[in-house]
């Protein structure tokens, strides 16, 4: 196994672009190093508290060092005296390298002719690999007689991609096998490097991600109906047309997660695919995200400048899925979409009320089954992309969210034994004041078979009550804020009110009176 050491500071355009988080910076080089099967021994990073461009002498600055295998903060103090300290550490890692300890380098913003210069010294005398970055300073090692085999600027750059940088230049010079860690979880990813990127394809994450920018919508809908917030319909308008490029921007970072990059390409195949609605948005920002990895790889392994190779990937991964979408795939998606919204129309008309119930009914073994996210969510998004609003959205609110906070309601006023209020009355708050958690029910549900059944009941009753007023809602808002939101707001209270009721009363009648035989 290869050892490298690491050394450097938080530099001067570095700084803005990952130094001022020196732990997170140094971790994301462990990570990739591990990955390729080289072993990090020595650290020795000075972090300031501003850009080194401006830093003066009484800048705060912090030391962190390698120690039992954790980057660890072991100095504080001014910049002058931390930089006496690194000393230090210096002449330990310039020993290392002397010993034959360390087999290569990686620098970043480092200072050859003071903090660094024992270790720089020693490993020119052994003529060992460096990678780095930081201009001045990687020139004037190499004019010292350094063995650069690669360096680059900082502009355009990320702590994810300058570590691949870094460690594929040396995996190359050693003749290692090296598969780059695309992965966002830092922890787990040497585990998942070398996966097919085709299976870190998932559409349910892709929706469940964007969730946020679909309630965005909503909210802003809800306002416009105030007579001095009119003026929303118009930003009602734009945010309907940027719903494609936030769930291309997801898909690209979900498949690809490279900072900056892939969020610069989903957005630009985000833009080129609002025509293909949220289908399109989604298929554009999946192909982006593939195109990023492939195209990253290839431009590290023909040893382009990391700030170029950032710029292309970004760029060309954008652009060309965008095109392809655009000229190819958009307007099957969009017809795609077009067929879906018009299903679930022409199912809701047929009987609006048989409909709502049937919703209302499913929707509890959906989520208990793992299935709410897979079909019910994605058919509301789907619905949402063109109203602001959802059919099913209404009957979630009312049949999951409503029900409850019923059920929870019951549990406070009527508890079944001393601990049930306590349980029940965070759950309640949550429901009533956020719209979600409707998990704080199942403790109820699963202890009785009464409450269970009241649960499904209830929501088929508060599904059949929405068919019936044709209400077009969305849940994951607060409970008091849904009407505004929704296309007839009395009949969604209406139904909200006649669920949580029907809840809240079979509950407490089973807390009563069947606690013993249910």
């Amino acid at each position: 196994m290869k050892n490298v050491a690491i050394l450097g500071s938080s530099g001067g355009n570095l700084f803005n672009l990952g130094g001022k988080e020196p732990i997170k910076l140094l971790k994301e080089i462990l990570n990739q190093c591990e990955t390729a099967g080289i072993n990090v021994n020595a650290v020795q990073f000075i972090g300031a508290e501003t850009s080194m461009d401006v830093a003066k002498e009484s800048t705060k600055a912090s030391l962190y060092v390698l120690r039992d295998q954790e980057i660890k903060d072991v100095f504080q103090d001014t910049l002058k005296k931390t930089n006496k300290e690194a000393l230090k550490e210096d002449v330990k890692i310039a020993d290392k390298i002397k010993a034959g300890e360390v087999d290569g380098l990686i620098l970043m913003s480092i200072d050859p002719e003071y903090a660094n210069k024992h270790a720089i010294q020693a490993a020119i005398e052994k003529s060992i690999p460096i990678v780095g970055t930081g201009g001045s300073a990687m020139a004037i090692v190499g004019s010292k007689g350094g063995n650069v085999i690669s360096t680059s600027g900082t502009t355009g750059t990320t702590n994810r991609t300058r570590a691949i940088s870094f460690v594929s230049s040396l995996a190359k010079h050693w003749d290692m096998k090296f598969r780059p860690s695309f992965t966002s979880t830092i922890e787990n990813s040497a585990r998942e490097t070398g996966t097919n990127p085709f299976k870190r394809i998932n559409i349910k994450g892709i929706m469940t991600a964007s969730l946020p920018a679909f309630i965005s919508l909503a909210l802003i809908l809800a306002l416009s109906k105030i007579p001095m917030f009119a003026g929303l319909g118009d930003v009602f308008d734009i945010l309907i047309k940027a719903l494609p490029i936030v769930l291309a921007v997801v898909a690209a970072k979900q498949i690809s997660d490279l900072d900056e990059v892939s969020i610069v390409a989903g957005v630009i195949a985000g833009c080129l695919s609002v025509e293909g609605g949220i289908i399109g948005g989604i298929i554009a920002g999946i192909i982006a995200g593939l195109l990023v990895q492939f195209l990253f790889v290839k431009f590290v392994q023909l040893r382009f400048p990391m700030t170029t190779v950032n710029i292309f990937t970004a760029s060309l991964a954008g652009i060309i899925s965008g095109l392809i979408v655009f000229y190819i795939l958009g307007p099957l998606a969009l017809s795609a979409g077009e067929f879906i919204k018009y299903a679930i129309e022409q199912t809701i008309s047929f009987n609006a009320v048989l409909a709502g119930m049937l919703g209302g009914l499913l929707i509890w073994p959906a989520i208990l089954g793992g299935v709410y996210h897979a079909a019910i969510l994605p058919i509301v998004l789907f619905e949402m992309e063109r109203s602001g609003f959802s059919f099913l959205g209404a009957v979630d609110m009312v049949g999951l969210v409503v029900v409850a906070a019923g059920i929870n309601l019951a549990n406070i006023i009527f508890p079944k034994d001393k601990g049930s209020a306590s349980i029940a009355l965070p759950g309640f708050l949550i429901n009533m004041g956020f719209g979600t958690f409707v998990e704080s029910a199942y403790p109820f549900m699963f202890s009785s078979k009464l409450v269970f059944g009241g649960a499904i009941f209830s929501a088929g009753l508060g599904g059949a009550i929405v068919g019936l007023f044709d209400v077009r809602g969305t849940a994951y808002l607060p409970t008091f804020v849904a009407p505004f939101a929704s296309s007839n707001a009395v009949g969604l209270i209406i139904a909200m009110v006649v669920s949580l009721l029907s809840a809240f009363t079979i509950t407490a009648l089973a807390n009563k009176f069947f606690s013993k035989s249910m």
